[in-house]
């Protein structure tokens, strides 16, 4: 632990997260469970947010973590390490290190070498949560969505299967779902235009179990400040928005010949991304200060600044494609890079 952000450390009274009912001691194997579970929503995806969703992997474990009845949050450091690639902004997931390192939870791939469906059922029988690529198509919790309209590829994790009766339990963006009958078989691919595919591969596939116990207290706010040091010093060597800036009248011109329908993808991967990020840097770093850490209010609020104005851009954007007129969002781009040095110069200068 670097020395400014250490000597300001002081526990609180209790840093405990209450476990869901029916969850073991940290590190017991978990029980195998017989009916879908009960789950309350994480507070990340509760209340006041600019970005209600960010992206289905990062979600997706927000609410396994918080179901396995650890404090998520406490894995958010790795958001200062996002850059600009070019073409979109960095599709930031948890790293499985930090996974391990933090909460003792280790992901690995699963090999499906016969059955989806009995590899699932052998995995969660040992009290596991599958990880697996799906077809939204038959996911009912994307209704408003995908649901029985469109084919995206997105990742659940499995808790409970039930084979006789057609069910499964899975957590899937911000909360955790069931589905059954033609949706269960549609998932496993049981259905009978599956069968004229014989040669169709099987998705990509993870497991998480828990393999030793998680860190608590003192202990996982000290570990997770540290992982916050080491991805600092991976951070962009350069403003990311700056470059997207330079970038930007070139993107314009494709989002003004191609309109709307490429507006969808092109925000989820520039404006969402990054907003999204941003916010969870903020409420990262929030959550460091209620652990006792000493942190400018000045840093999670910057932070907070990108989210909102990348939300900001993303509406001066489609109505620019609307009335087919040029806007490079200027004013935009200004706050958005002010913002960006006002976050991660001063969090390195603090504890690097």
């Amino acid at each position: 632990m670097t020395p400014p952000l250490q000597t300001a450390y002081s526990a609180p009274q209790s840093l405990g997260v209450p476990m869901p009912l029916g969850m073991p001691p940290s590190g017991a194997p978990r029980a195998v469970p017989t009916q879908p579970r009960r789950h309350a929503t994480h507070p990340l995806h509760q209340g006041e947010r600019v970005w209600q969703e960010t992206n289905c992997y990062v979600d997706l474990w927000i609410e396994l973590l918080h179901g396995f009845g650890l404090e998520p949050r406490a894995a958010l450091g790795f958001t200062v390490t996002q850059d600009f690639e070019g073409d979109q902004f960095t599709f930031f997931k948890f790293p499985l290190e930090d996974l391990d390192r933090l909460y003792g939870t280790q992901v690995q791939e699963l090999a499906i070498y016969d059955s989806l469906e009995d590899r699932v059922l052998a995995q969660t029988r040992r009290g596991h949560t599958v990880l697996v690529e799906v077809d939204g198509f038959y996911l009912p919790d994307t209704r408003a969505t995908s649901y029985r309209r469109e084919h995206p590829k997105t990742t659940v994790g499995i808790d409970f299967i039930d084979p006789a009766g057609h069910r499964i339990g899975y957590f899937h963006n911000t909360g955790y779902y069931t589905l059954e009958g033609d949706d269960y078989d549609g998932v496993f691919r049981k259905l009978p235009q599956f069968a004229d595919q014989p040669d169709l591969l099987f998705p990509y596939v993870e497991f998480a179990k828990q393999a030793r116990p998680a860190l608590e207290g003192a202990a996982l706010a000290e570990a997770s400040a540290d992982l916050l040091c080491e991805h600092l010093s991976r951070r962009p060597l350069h403003n990311p928005i700056s470059a997207w800036r330079a970038a930007f009248p070139e993107h314009l011109e494709m989002l003004l010949e191609r309109g709307e329908a490429y507006f969808h993808p092109y925000s989820f991967n520039l404006m969402r991304q990054l907003g999204s990020n941003f916010e969870f840097l903020s409420k990262y770093l929030l959550w460091l200060t209620d652990q006792g850490f000493d942190m400018p209010a000045s840093i999670p609020a910057a932070a907070q600044s990108i989210a909102a104005e990348a939300m900001v851009m993303q509406f001066r954007v489609v109505r620019a494609i609307a009335r087919r007129r040029r806007d490079l969002c200027d004013d935009c781009f200004d706050v958005l890079e002010s913002a960006y040095e006002r976050t991660l110069p001063p969090l390195a200068a603090l504890v690097l």
